[in-house]
């Protein structure tokens, strides 16, 4: 069964709202120029707050491991999230799970990520200057190169457009941030429900 990550949360009851309705994963994101970018107390509060069945991934953009290591201590994450444009070894040697997201730009995008040293590889549109989070759509066609129970599909992904990705590239999990938003860091709650529900029954 495909699992799902709900990422961007930045409010508690958002958080235990998604938990609720069966996400496996919540992402806190700490890239300070982000919209979803959340506080380190805060997010804390969310990780303290779930059930130990939910995982708590920290989403990081070119941060050093000191400053890594620090937040993932101190909230408890479950998973650390390498947004940005890191080297190999920084994803080396953690005793969490690890995840290394690729801005998707062409057919070789992910096949070039996928000797790198973490459990899983997220595939995320391109946008020009922006980290993540753009809505923008991977090109299903081009999410190759990565064995299925490693691949971590997102970019663009909504309620109405999750099931049919699944059956089509059947990954490991899906990600989805601004689909299941009312505003950025903002969820929807019928979203979340829809999303969760179609991209368990695909």
């Amino acid at each position: 069964m495909t699992r799902v990550k709900i990422c961007g949360v930045t409010r508690l009851a958002d958080a235990l709202h998604a938990a609720r309705a069966g996400a496996d994963a919540i992402g806190l994101n700490f890239f300070p120029r982000s919209p979803r970018c959340v506080s380190v107390e805060a997010a804390a509060a969310i990780a303290a707050a779930l059930p130990p069945t939910v995982c708590t991934v920290g989403i990081f953009v070119d941060a050093d491991r000191d400053a890594i290591a620090a937040v993932a201590e101190r909230v408890g994450l479950t998973a650390i999230q390498f947004h940005g444009q890191e080297p190999a070894a920084l994803c080396r040697g953690w005793n969490r799970k690890t995840i290394k997201a690729v801005r998707v730009d062409g057919p070789q995008a992910l096949a070039a990520a996928a000797a790198y040293p973490v459990d899983y590889v997220l595939a995320d549109a391109h946008v020009a200057g922006q980290a993540g989070g753009t809505g923008r759509r991977v090109p299903l066609a081009w999410v190759v190169g990565v064995p299925n129970e490693r691949l971590i599909l997102a970019g663009g992904l909504t309620p109405d457009t999750v099931a049919d990705a699944v059956r089509a590239v059947h990954p490991a999990a899906v990600d989805v941030a601004s689909g299941v938003e009312s505003a950025p860091g903002i969820k929807d709650p019928e979203k979340v429900e829809r999303f969760i529900a179609n991209a368990r029954t695909a």
